[in-house]
């Protein structure tokens, strides 16, 4: 059993990167689902996540997506997440919702598109410029549905063309994250469609660009945990995105659909030293609340992946590589289990009272009085969304 000190130590160093779009209304692939007090603008954004970290103590950042939170003013909105506790975390591109991308963005077939493509990814990084935002993190719905209707090879000069020339614009504390899906919308051929081909792109660009795992982006039976251990072991875990999925793409909370997948991952990161400051992973939500409040279902989500951090942090690291050396199975196996199976919600209602927090997140929001307050101020406007 690892040092309760040592755990209560490094869960309360724990950061969780929150997304502004999960404050906002999203939906199903047939319909966005309005909720009463969802933010109209991101700097309404910035103060639900205030809420989040108020509550859990470990949700300081926050994930913009231009132009979905796209302002006149950077930093006027910088200082107001400053003056919330915040600060700015992955800047978001969106090559995936205009007419012009319907072929593709970066690897589409007309020069021209592409070309907007770029610039616009140049522009997220004005925007970290600006907001002081260390990462720059792109997903790129490119792709094609029927065999010929593109040369496979030429789309991936055309993506590694792209992302050399946005490289380079990145300044020496500054990142680039790749993520990769399976599928949707492209069903053929999705040009990053896995951990592999990121893994190429970002070796081929230089040690500023590393890999985002979604943890919802991966076909059926996928061994999420041995990528994280993978690209952990070669320096290339840039980042997580958060979330979960019983089917495809769902972006449900996380350890909401397989919670012990979860514990899985976490005890990879914190075996390969993940959770060290130098090691630079990003733990970010990436997550859609479609039926859901807004709010309680981030701190949720947060509060999930703490449970799962604290389980793994006491896995008896001594006695599993023991297990392991001697090839005793059962035992090595036995070692993770009792520390997935420990309930670890009192040891982090410790920790958050030392912290000075109530000592159950969830209750205490909703005790606040804080949803009813922004159900009853943020009347009239245009609500946040994704737009579908």
């Amino acid at each position: 059993m690892s040092d309760v000190s040592v755990v209560k130590a490094a869960l309360k160093s724990q950061v969780i990167e929150t997304p502004s779009w999960g404050y906002g209304n999203s939906g199903t692939r047939f319909k966005v689902f309005a909720q009463p007090g969802v933010p109209r603008d991101p700097f309404e954004k910035m103060e639900d996540a205030a809420q989040v970290h108020a509550f859990t103590g470990v949700a300081p950042k926050v994930s913009l997506h231009i132009p979905w939170d796209k302002v006149a003013d950077y930093a006027t909105l910088t200082r107001h997440a400053e003056g919330l506790g915040l600060r700015i975390g992955a800047i978001n591109s969106n090559v995936f919702q205009d007419d012009d991308y319907r072929l593709g963005s970066v690897t589409h077939p007309d020069a021209a598109v592409r070309r907007k493509a770029t610039g616009h990814l140049l522009e997220c990084v004005d925007v970290m410029d600006e907001t002081g935002s260390p990462d720059l993190k792109l997903w790129f719905s490119d792709g094609t549905n029927y065999p010929g209707q593109d040369d496979i090879a030429t789309r991936q000069d055309r993506l590694s063309e792209a992302l050399a020339e946005v490289y380079e614009r990145l300044g020496d504390d500054q990142r680039m994250l790749l993520e990769y899906k399976l599928f949707e919308p492209a069903f053929y051929a999705t040009d990053v469609p896995d951990w592999g081909t990121a893994y190429a792109h970002c070796l081929k660009l230089g040690p500023k660009a590393q890999v985002v795992v979604d943890t919802g982006h991966h076909a059926p039976g996928t061994n999420i945990e041995f990528i994280v251990a993978i690209l952990l072991r070669e320096g290339r875990l840039g980042a997580f995105d958060f979330n979960s999925r019983f089917y495809a793409d769902d972006d449900l909370m996380v350890g909401a659909a397989d919670p012990f997948q979860l514990f899985r991952i976490m005890h990879e990161v914190v075996r390969n030293g993940g959770l060290k400051p130098e090691t630079n992973v990003n733990f970010m939500l990436d997550q859609c609340h479609n039926i859901e409040a807004k709010i309680p279902a981030v701190i949720r989500s947060v509060a999930n992946v703490q449970e799962a951090t604290a389980k793994a942090l006491l896995v008896d690291g001594d006695a599993l590589g023991a297990a392991q050396r001697s090839g005793d199975v059962l035992a090595a196996n036995a070692v993770l289990m009792d520390a997935y199976n420990t309930d670890v919600r009192p040891l982090l209602a410790e920790v958050r009272e030392e912290q000075g927090l109530a000592r159950d997140p969830f209750a205490a929001y909703l005790a606040s009085g804080n949803q009813e307050r922004i159900a009853a101020a943020r009347v009239g406007g245009t609500q946040a969304g994704w737009g579908a």
